[in-house]
């Protein structure tokens, strides 16, 4: 696993584009070099304001949006359409307004899907899913996506892994459903740890005074139980983008004096 780099930004807005811009870079030169991307997207205000950003930057054009799969790394198991929901958001984001092949648009189930109410077996769907996906270059059961974001909570969760619960401390398991989530609404399927680490890239997003002491946690050797974004970790890298709000408990000494 990669040791986290920070990138500090001056504020949310600027962190959002310079993020946006940095994606738009990884999914085309993934797709020059292998012919396709995989991206995890993550929802949230941030994750959801970099979507806005890439939806308003004119280089989203360099994209092939027909040859990019796009995956979640969780999401609040509700009907679909439910505006809580992280891919009704994405689509009100950006998706809608992209020229995206609807079968590589991975979303998901909804509480009114095809698993009904059973978490659990959506859970185990969507791992089936992932596991459809992966090529045996990939070494296990997810594909090794090319970004995967991550939100980070005040809690220091990440996706739906939330401190001390059981989900974080799932070893096998790619995809599991969370039961009594602390953050409504309770019920809600998320990637584990196992499948966060498949990605080439992890790119935690933090930006606003109430993500400060959740960043500084993380990035001070926390264990991964008490604080699960400190277990988010890419293949080849782990970025964390921050604006100067949420960097502002961190020491000087974790990031390069000339960070934007």
């Amino acid at each position: 696993m990669s040791t986290p780099q920070l990138v500090v930004h001056r504020d949310k807005e600027l962190m959002a584009q310079a993020a946006a811009a940095r994606l738009i870079t990884k999914i085309v030169d993934a797709q020059a070099s292998r012919g396709h991307a995989s991206v995890v997207l993550t929802g949230g205000r941030n994750g959801n304001g970099l979507l806005a950003a890439l939806a308003a930057a004119p280089a989203r054009d360099a994209i092939d949006w027909g040859r990019l799969d796009l995956w979640w790394g969780d999401e609040r198991f509700l009907p679909e359409g439910d505006p809580d929901r992280n891919v009704t958001q994405a689509r009100e984001a950006l998706l809608d307004a992209v020229p995206l092949d609807p079968k590589r648009v991975h979303a998901m189930p909804a509480s009114d899907g095809p698993y009904g109410g059973d978490v659990d077996a959506a859970a185990a769907g969507y791992a089936e899913e992932l596991a459809r996906a992966a090529v045996p270059e990939n070494h296990g059961t997810v594909p090794t996506f090319d970004v995967l974001m991550l939100g980070v909570g005040p809690d220091t969760h990440v996706a739906s892994l939330f401190p001390e619960l059981p989900a974080v401390r799932e070893t096998d398991r790619t995809v599991v459903g969370v039961h009594g989530a602390p953050k409504p609404p309770p019920t809600r399927v998320t990637l584990t740890l196992p499948a966060i680490r498949a990605a080439r890239e992890v790119w935690l997003l933090a930006a606003g005074e109430d993500k400060a002491q959740a960043a500084a946690i993380a990035l001070s050797g926390a264990g991964e139980i008490q604080a699960p974004a400190a277990g988010a970790q890419g293949r080849s890298r782990t970025l964390w983008l921050l604006d100067a709000a949420a960097a502002s408990q961190l020491p000087r000494s974790l990031y390069p004096p000339a960070s934007p």
